[in-house]
């Protein structure tokens, strides 16, 4: 036993020295090969302590190709040996992300002088399509080894503010769904603020009420609160005031108490502010079914109930107003 641990701790020093030296591509076989031949003897805990060291080496040296494909191979490795979700699990992937590059995405040239997308942002997207990949299959791991039904909070964290923070173009709504499931409505309206001083003029409050209408349509009031607290605070005064985030303010408030008929008014009178989204009325059926259980209409219903009005108006049995 002794002996093998001195043998696989040599071996890490050995390919850490050959990526330290910059043989990336070389280094990476090796790591796969010696990976392989661990796994074939069934020693698990050798294969996980190479491939994190790996991964993280890799990714020290900005070789996020081969950095993230070992960490995809390391949460693989969880899978075929049965590992629980554990803190101890956990701190692996915590462990490996902190080494994904980050970068002033701010300074990145989109477009190179001869028209072409330049280097940096395809760096750029290689870096969160590396990390996406890893923390993706984390989080489908977390949820099939004993997490959460919906993945760890913390993975979905770490990815969300990657995704936000690192993608050359703004992708709040790639993030917007992992830091929903994240339980950091904080980092969530931080991201919303910034958005709001990226996006065109006059949809700052689009994408207000679109995080807000998101976790109310969970369920999640709480953090719709928060939310909506920590934008009015890092607004001030600067908080654009529009009928759709008036609506928003109110139907918070609705949300909070047994009102349907109110939260069905509030739905006709702000109408045309709702529309100018068009997911808003889905996020609001959702609302009316968690919060009163309003079933919503299935794609079949709401095309018989159409087919059924259409007969009674042909029947003479229904009137159009005019």
């Amino acid at each position: 036993m002794r002996d093998s641990s001195a043998n696989s701790g040599k071996t890490l020093q050995r390919l850490e020295k050959s990526v330290e030296a910059g043989n990336y591509y070389e280094a990476q076989q090796t790591y796969k090969t010696v990976y392989a031949r661990y796994m074939a003897g069934r020693k698990y805990d050798e294969a996980m302590e190479l491939l994190q060291a790996g991964a993280s080496v890799q990714l020290k040296h900005g070789q996020v190709t081969c950095g993230a494909e070992l960490a995809v191979l390391l949460i693989e490795t969880f899978g075929k040996a049965s590992v629980p979700y554990t803190s101890t699990a956990l701190d692996r992937i915590i462990a490996i992300y902190n080494e994904f590059p980050k970068v002033d995405v701010g300074q990145i040239k989109a477009v190179s002088e001869d028209g072409s997308i330049s280097e940096e942002t395809v760096e750029a997207r290689t870096r969160v399509e590396g990390c996406s990949s890893f923390l993706k299959a984390a989080i489908k791991w977390s949820i099939e080894s004993g997490g959460q039904s919906k993945g760890a909070p913390e993975l979905h964290k770490m990815l969300a503010e990657y995704i936000w923070t690192q993608s050359p173009v703004p992708e709040l709504g790639k993030a917007s769904i992992h830091f929903l499931r994240g339980n950091c409505p904080e980092a969530f309206a931080s991201a919303v603020v910034d958005c709001m001083s990226k996006c065109y003029q006059g949809e700052a409050d689009l994408v207000v009420a679109r995080a807000i209408l998101q976790y109310c349509s969970l369920g999640n009031l709480r953090d719709a609160n928060i939310l909506w607290s920590k934008v009015k605070e890092a607004c001030s005064d600067k908080l654009p005031d529009t009928p759709l985030l008036h609506f928003i303010k109110f139907l918070l408030q609705t949300l909070e108490r047994d009102a349907l008929p109110l939260f069905r008014m509030l739905r006709q009178n702000y109408k045309l502010s709702i529309e100018r989204d068009p997911t808003f009325d889905e996020y609001l059926d959702d609302i009316a079914e968690r919060f009163f259980n309003v079933r919503r209409k299935t794609g079949i219903q709401g095309m018989l109930g159409d087919i059924m009005k259409v007969t009674l108006i042909l029947l003479g049995e229904v009137t159009v107003s005019s």
